[in-house]
């Protein structure tokens, strides 16, 4: 499968929702993005991310077809528990 890239954005807005969190984890917001206008050099179409709305973490994966979210879900999933 893929490999993951964590980041912490510092400049990241999660927009006026009012949604407070206490611990990491607790809210995530997830993006999937693609097709790429052109293949990476890993041969990689989408690419779908993770945002813990507590810390702002971001966990990025990238896909080669769009229907790999799902086992994605499941291997973030895993490192979140």
């Amino acid at each position: 499968m893929s490999s993951v890239s964590i980041r912490k954005s510092t400049h990241l807005s999660l927009g006026p929702m009012g949604h407070k969190t206490s611990a990491p984890f607790e809210l995530v917001f997830s993006d999937v993005w693609g097709p790429a206008p052109k293949l990476s050099l890993d041969g990689f179409h989408y690419f779908v991310n993770f945002t813990d709305a507590h810390t702002k973490f971001i966990l990025f994966y990238p896909l080669v077809i769009k229907s790999d979210v799902f086992n994605v879900f499941h291997q973030f999933q895993v490192f979140v528990e």
